[in-house]
């Protein structure tokens, strides 16, 4: 893995944190689990992409 790749899974997972905390102090946001959910998929395809 790429330190791109690497950087990319960590902001994936802080901003999952941050989502959830989010979620369970102000209630959910669609805008935001559907943010979160780009990104991931960003993050697999880059993965995706470096590993091939």
């Amino acid at each position: 893995m790429s330190g791109s790749t690497k950087t990319m899974g960590v902001l994936t997972l802080v901003a999952l944190v941050v989502v959830t905390a989010y979620t369970v102090a102000l209630g959910s946001s669609g805008w935001l689990w559907f943010g979160w959910v780009v990104l991931g998929l960003i993050t697999l395809g880059m993965a995706a992409t470096r590993e091939s």
